[in-house]
């Protein structure tokens, strides 16, 4: 358990784990290397409504479940 006042940042593709995540900041296909740039960040609800973010299309049939 996170104490308050304590964050933990983790790069994640498995949506299982990135549905449980109190925030997820979305930085896009070319994000690695090449840059990349913020598409969206909120909750995983609020993600998984942007029309533009892969990971929120992805992440809608976690959420579902």
């Amino acid at each position: 358990m996170i104490d308050k006042g304590h964050s933990i940042l983790l790069v994640e593709h498995h949506m299982d784990v990135v549905k449980s995540a109190d925030y997820v900041i979305d930085l896009g296909p070319e994000a690695g290397e090449h840059g990349g740039s913020l598409v969206v960040m909120g909750t995983p609800e609020e993600v998984a409504k942007h029309p533009k973010s892969y990971t929120g299309q992805a992440l809608k049939k976690y959420l579902l479940a």
